[in-house]
């Protein structure tokens, strides 16, 4: 163990597998830690310089932050992941969220065939160019490529596996928590979240941020347990249109369900879908929710559904649907929906 001094305080630098011998005691029944816990008093803790969260992802990831991204399966949660890693990686931009700077992410791949994630990647390079964008930004753990099993970041084992991998990351996205999190209680017990929850806050401790995708359940929230929720910064939900058809390939809503430093317009639902240009690129149109809504309802409204018809159809209030028709009438967009 390496030892440095700074100022007063000691600071300890511990080898991965020092850090997860130490974290194997610490669990053992009766330990009882050798460095007692360190409380400051109010006027201790302004004074104490501590290096401010940057926007990493404009506006919602920061540095040193956890989120969590969520949908149903085949909805698009690893276009989505890879997505926001590319624009990290390469300081781009990606539905809107604009990256500050390049910075290192760590793609931690949990189920998709080597060949697919290639066909991906090459994709989002070919339709969003970067100059002097450095491949070594953006590196990605994939199953097919690997000797053994993947590792499980619910075992300390698992975490300390890719240690060497994570301490050069300046994000990690863990894609998804259902392959790569597989030991312990099932998902509905609260501890089952204990060792991955540690984990993703000594990442961030560590000055690291951490991503997870993860799958809803039947009921269309997050599967599991909510208290997974608690330490997150940031919880997004992707959801399926009400009208969606799927020869309309990859669209969704995006939802903020939980954003602690987020108001307003950057917290709004919007609609993403992946379309072709007209030089044969792709790319991500996005539309406000509230927009999106206004449109299918006049569409609708012209093809004769009436507003009770229109409002199963969208899953939406009657009241809404009668909003965005007296907004139509006005406009001349909209024929007579009868009740």
């Amino acid at each position: 163990m390496d030892t440095f001094l700074s100022n007063e305080f000691e600071i300890e630098v511990e080898s991965a597998q020092a850090r997860a011998a130490r974290a194997t005691l610490e669990r053992a029944p009766g330990f009882s830690s050798l460095m007692p816990y360190r409380a400051l008093n109010i006027s201790e803790l302004i004074q104490t310089p501590l290096k401010p969260r940057e926007r990493m992802l404009a506006p919602w990831l920061l540095t040193q932050s956890l989120a969590m991204l969520y949908a149903w399966r085949g909805v698009g949660k690893t276009h989505v992941a890879l997505g926001i890693g590319y624009a990290v990686a390469s300081g781009g931009i990606f539905l809107g969220w604009k990256a500050t700077e390049p910075r290192r992410v760590l793609y931690l791949d949990g189920e998709m065939p080597g060949i697919t994630m290639q066909s991906r990647l090459k994709t989002l390079i070919v339709n969003n160019p970067v100059i002097d964008f450095d491949p070594d930004n953006f590196k990605l753990l994939t199953p097919d490529l690997q000797d053994g099993a993947m590792p499980d970041l619910a075992t300390l084992q698992g975490q300390d596996a890719i240690y060497p991998l994570t301490e050069h990351a300046d994000l990690i996205i863990v894609d998804n928590l259902s392959t790569l999190a597989r030991s312990g209680c099932r998902e509905n017990d609260a501890e089952y979240w204990n060792e991955i929850g540690e984990w993703a806050q000594m990442m961030r401790r560590e000055g690291r941020s951490v991503l997870f995708i993860h799958h809803s359940g039947k009921g269309g929230a997050q599967r599991g347990t909510s208290k997974k929720e608690d330490i997150l910064d940031t919880v997004i939900n992707l959801k399926r249109p009400a009208d969606y058809v799927p020869d309309e390939g990859a669209k969704f809503e995006v939802h903020f369900e939980k954003a602690r430093e987020l108001f307003g317009e950057d917290v709004e639902p919007f609609e993403a879908k992946l379309v072709t240009d007209a030089n044969g690129n792709q790319t991500w149109a996005t539309t406000k929710l509230t927009q999106s809504t206004f449109e299918r309802v006049v569409a609708l409204a012209n093809e004769g559904l009436s507003q009770s018809e229109i409002g199963i159809e969208l899953n939406i209030h009657k009241s809404s649907v009668s909003r965005h028709l007296h907004k139509a009438h006005e406009l001349g967009l909209a024929k007579g929906a009868s009740k």
